[in-house]
């Protein structure tokens, strides 16, 4: 990135692959003033583009060869975490969507990367679910201590197969260890672990139990997860890809009342729709309260939080490396404490 290039009217941006993520967020970046996207890669020759103005190639190392200001990062896993690593060491700012690496090792070396250019370069991860107005609504509501301290949570996401948006393969790279590195907990279940912390910390305490029995691929289709913070907040976690009807809920158990929050808007539509409910404490005259949401806004407001954080050097507070490296460092605990799993794939 050249030294003058945050003056010019126009941030210079990359998207590093090209699937159906990559072409969501141009479609948000496209109608973002003030920036421009100059390059995208991808090695499936299907998604190349025809355009004077935007330099298309098969290998997103090249982008990286582009006077880039910032790139935009969708590859397979096993790519996530050197690419990233790659553009800091070039003074690219970077986001990159969840997971942001296979594994706690690769994250670690985009830390040691990124603490040295931490005051130049903006990194930030795609922990969307942040963004959803049910998420948000459940925020304000536990930090404002109307209802009391929270006492448990549950959680549950899950679908029916290890598959792609609109089912354009069955399996593919994420069954893959190589190239994955987890399953169902790493690609989806990692949203809901990142909620949990949201809203209550760190978990001190983790016991799992972790299996592939159904679909026998190389990595887990379901993980059972218990949690404890150091306030003896415990949380329940099933992460799985054997829910034949997809589901995602939250149950947060205040001292005063019960929040549900169940179903999410997404690219599949599958979740049924997104809603909080918010039950009282069984005490006379109080009312249970229903809000529903029909548009998901929350792709577009993290990538215009993110460009706005550039353009004005402002601190990235979601989605940041200390939390991807927070989350990162649950999914090893929750891994490696199942000791057939830890057997089977750790040692």
């Amino acid at each position: 990135m050249k030294k003058n290039s945050m003056k010019e009217s126009n941030l210079k941006i990359g998207i590093a692959g090209y699937g159906y993520v990559g072409k969501k967020r141009r479609k948000i970046l496209d109608n973002i003033s003030g920036v421009k996207i100059v390059a995208i890669s991808d090695k499936n020759p299907k998604y190349k583009i025809s355009s004077k103005e935007i330099k298309f190639f098969k290998n997103y190392k090249n982008l990286l060869n582009e006077n880039l200001d910032v790139i935009f990062v969708s590859l397979p896993n096993k790519y996530a975490a050197e690419i990233t690593r790659l553009a800091i060491k070039k003074n690219i700012h970077v986001f990159c969507e969840k997971p942001p690496a296979r594994n706690i090792k690769e994250l670690k070396k985009v830390f040691n990367e990124f603490q040295k250019k931490k005051n130049k370069i903006k990194l930030k991860y795609g922990f969307n679910h942040r963004y959803h107005d049910s998420i948000i609504l459940a925020k304000k509501i536990i930090d404002s201590k109307k209802y009391g301290k929270i006492i448990n949570l549950k959680g549950l996401y899950g679908k029916g197969k290890m598959v792609s948006f609109k089912g354009q393969w069955t399996g593919g790279w994420r069954a893959k260890k190589s190239m994955a590195g987890g399953g169902i907990l790493l690609d989806q279940g990692i949203h809901l672990l990142d909620i949990l912390r949201y809203f209550c910390g760190g978990f001190t305490e983790i016991k799992s139990f972790i299996s592939n029995n159904y679909w026998n691929y190389q990595v887990e289709d379901n993980a059972y997860v218990l949690l404890r913070t150091n306030k003896k907040i415990v949380a329940m976690l099933h992460s799985t890809a054997t829910q034949w009807q997809h589901q995602f809920r939250i149950e947060i158990t205040l001292e005063k009342a019960l929040i549900s929050l169940t179903g999410i808007l997404s690219g599949s539509m599958s979740y049924g729709q997104e809603k909080i409910e918010i039950q009282p404490k069984l005490l006379k005259n109080k009312k249970r309260i229903i809000i529903k949401f029909n548009r998901d806004l929350s792709w577009k407001r993290e990538t215009n939080e993110y460009i706005n954080c550039i353009k004005s050097n402002t601190k990235i507070y979601n989605g940041t490396i200390y939390d991807a490296i927070k989350v990162m460092q649950m999914i090893d605990s929750i891994y490696k404490s199942d000791m057939v799993w830890r057997k089977k794939f750790f040692n």
